[in-house]
């Protein structure tokens, strides 16, 4: 398996984003319309958190619903902030990180995704499904 190959080969580049002053509501919609589990929650061109699936299941009962519904229960996404939900201090990494290392800091954290940074601008996202994936292909 080879050992240097940067996280820019495995990395999804057409990232869907949410604004740190959007809604839960928003979230839960650009989740099942994209069919993904992260989004990178900006302010303006800074990231400044993660925003998971799994975050959204613990404050509600949205996984109850059809994942082809449009309409969602907002009663308990109004008593939420993105900001409040989202994780924080998100490690980042640069488009020449090594998909080795990158499987290093997902293996040692409690998260599944990292933003792929390059000089202070979002270029893409890698996922725990994307090293399996890449994983997969070695085989």
């Amino acid at each position: 398996m080879k050992k240097s190959v940067p996280v820019s080969q495995i990395m999804t580049r057409n990232v869907v984003t949410i604004s740190v002053t959007d809604d839960l509501v928003t979230a839960e919609e650009l989740f099942k319309k994209h069919r993904i589990r992260h989004i990178p929650v900006k302010s303006g061109n800074d990231v400044q958190g993660m925003l998971s699936y799994t975050d959204l299941m613990r404050i509600s009962f949205a996984d109850a619903i059809d994942e082809h519904e449009q309409e969602v229960d907002t009663m308990v996404y109004n008593m939420f902030t993105i900001e409040q939900v989202m994780a924080k201090n998100v490690i980042s990494v640069t488009s020449n990180t090594t998909i080795q290392d990158t499987a290093r800091f997902l293996a040692r954290r409690d998260f599944h995704a990292l933003p792929v940074i390059d000089n202070g601008k979002l270029v893409g996202i890698v996922t725990t499904t994307d090293l399996i994936n890449y994983l997969l292909e070695q085989y």
